[in-house]
C-alpha cells in the first residue's frame, strides 16, 4: 500500500513538472551579430530590475502553501487511521504544487522553495509511519520564513 503512495506520489509529481514547465512563456534572447559598432557594455546596478518570473513564482507559491494550510486542516479532520492518508497525501501534494511553481524563479527563491518542498514532504513520511503522528511543523514555518525573505529581496 505505502509503496503503490510513493509511486503514485511520484507520478504526481513528475506530471506536475512536466506540465509546469509547458506553461514557460520565456523565448530565448536573441543573439547579438557582430557586424555593427561595438558599444560599451551595460552597467549592472546594485538593485536589478524585478524578475517577473520570481515575482510570479513567489506569489503562486504564497498560494500553494494558504491552500495546501486549507487541505491538510480538513483531512486532519477526518482522524485516524483513515485521515492520516489523507494529510500524507495532501503534504506531498503541496509539495509538489510548491516545486513546481519556483520552475523559472531566481536562484534565492528557488533554494528556499526547495526547503518548503522538502519539509513538506518529511511531514508527509511522518503521518505515512503512524496513524497517531502529530509532528511539529516548526521546520516548515522556518522554510516558509525564508521562503518570505527570499521573496522580499525580489
Amino acid at each position: 500500500m505505502q509503496r503503490t503512495r510513493l509511486v503514485l506520489s511520484g507520478l504526481a509529481i513528475t506530471a506536475l513538472l512536466a506540465m509546469s514547465a509547458c506553461d514557460s512563456a520565456e523565448s530565448p534572447a536573441p543573439v547579438p551579430s557582430n557586424t555593427g559598432p561595438t558599444t560599451a557594455a551595460p552597467t549592472i546596478s546594485a538593485n536589478p530590475a524585478p524578475d517577473a518570473a520570481t515575482a510570479k513564482a513567489c506569489d503562486d507559491i504564497k498560494k500553494d502553501i494558504a491552500d495546501n494550510a486549507d487541505k491538510v486542516g480538513k483531512a486532519e479532520k477526518i482522524g485516524p487511521p483513515a485521515g492520516h492518508i489523507a494529510v500524507s497525501a495532501q503534504w506531498v501534494a503541496g509539495s509538489a504544487a510548491v516545486i513546481a511553481h519556483s520552475i523559472g524563479a531566481n536562484e534565492q527563491v528557488s533554494a528556499a522553495a526547495d526547503k518548503v518542498q522538502q519539509e513538506m514532504a518529511a511531514l508527509s513520511e511522518a503521518y505515512n509511519k503512524s496513524a497517531d503522528a502529530k509532528p511539529s511543523k516548526k521546520k516548515l514555518e522556518a522554510a516558509i520564513k525564508e521562503l518570505t525573505t527570499a521573496c522580499s529581496a525580489t
